[in-house]
């Protein structure tokens, strides 16, 4: 038996399988909201016959937009307009949905990949920008203007707003973004936490904020509902944040009702130096794994089945997120499937796609 395609839950959610689509900026929304990109791209991920999918890094308000085009869920409008997207979706496949929660804080205010990726200046329709202290992501940036308590209680208040929108749209997961150098993570890391009060310095002031935000959603929502966090294991800078003290964040979400953790890596600043290759965040994972009881899932070039199937098998990880990978071959768990001898949903309109000698891999996504 195949543990990539055998049945695991997070928190009170069930899923098929340990296949999960990680969540991935698409930078196409309309001042916020999902738009027909949104339709097209999620649509055919729902297709796939992977057990969770998890939709894209969204914005608790404007101003935590990584750019202009970034999705987010932060008033009536939005949420409209993701409901149009998760309706139609939902018409023709039953794979349960997370959403993934954030705010870019220093990072916000840049222009798509596409377009370079460069801060937007003011002129540019850029904004102005967050953090934990006015320290810039780099040298070339406008600095960003330090959050006071009162602006904690109101971004707090903000991820409990969005993430009951979310609930209301019958997203089943919600997690949350303290990852990639984003607000959470600047939280985190003694690099980006510059701050001299309660928020800052020792570990314990560090973890305050994004465990208080936490605490807030988890409290503000249904047991019905998982929550999560995705962190960076390593900032990949020495005197950074490190794995030693993800373990503490995660043992500390673990005894405040978190669900799962999901482990990347970096992002937070441009001296990073990272050492890529297959699987090559999965240590971390591990490590982490290893000192709590909650699921832990493993991303970062995970490309193949078997290479997929064996992590799980070596104890590496709970649950396996595919990015890049997914995207490139949106059919990836149907050849797994095929590839380990297990079973992979789809929709009854494409049943009969299996090739010759594969018959059975594939069945119905109508319960």
């Amino acid at each position: 038996m195949s543990l990539l395609f055998s049945a695991t839950q997070l928190g009170k959610l069930t899923l098929d399988n340990r296949i999960v689509i990680a969540p991935m900026c698409q930078y196409s929304a309309e001042s916020g909201k999902a738009s027909a990109w949104h339709r097209i791209h999620l649509g055919q991920l729902a297709l796939s016959g992977a057990g969770l999918l998890i939709i894209e890094a969204t914005a608790v308000e404007a101003a935590g937009r990584i750019s202009p085009g970034d999705l987010g869920l932060w008033d009536d409008a939005t949420e409209a307009a993701l409901a149009s997207v998760l309706h139609d979706i939902r018409q023709y496949s039953d794979i349960p949905f997370g959403i993934q929660l954030g705010h870019a804080g220093r990072k916000a205010s840049c222009a798509a990949p596409w377009l370079g990726g460069n801060q937007l200046s003011l002129e540019q329709g850029g904004w102005q920008t967050v953090a934990p202290s006015a320290q810039a992501f780099n040298s070339e940036e406008r600095a960003p203007v330090a959050l006071t308590k009162q602006d904690l209680e109101r971004l707090k208040q903000a991820f409990v707003d969005s993430a009951q929108r979310a609930a209301k749209l019958g997203i089943q997961l919600i997690e949350l973004h303290a990852a990639h150098g984003y607000l959470l993570h600047q939280f985190l890391s003694p690099l980006s936490n510059q701050r001299e009060d309660e928020y800052g310095g020792s570990l314990e002031n560090r973890l305050r904020f994004p465990l208080e935000v936490f605490h807030a959603v988890r409290s503000a929502l249904p047991d019905s509902v998982a929550v999560g966090v995705r962190l960076s294991a390593t900032d990949w800078v020495e005197g950074g944040w490190d794995v030693e003290q993800s373990i503490v964040f995660s043992q500390q979400l673990e005894s405040a009702g978190s669900d799962y953790v999901h482990v990347s890596s970096g992002g937070l600043s441009p001296q990073q130096k990272i050492t890529v290759g297959p699987g090559y965040q999965l240590p971390f994972a591990r490590d982490i794994r290893k000192q709590v009881k909650i699921p832990v899932i493993g991303v970062g070039l995970i490309t193949e089945p078997k290479q997929a199937e064996q992590a799980l098998q070596e104890g590496d990880v709970d649950l396996i997120a595919l990015a890049r990978a997914v995207l490139y071959d949106p059919r990836w768990p149907w050849h797994a499937a095929a590839e380990l001898g297990a079973q992979a949903k789809a929709p009854p309109q494409y049943l009969r796609s299996e090739p010759h000698g594969l018959k059975g891999t594939l069945i119905s996504n109508k319960k």
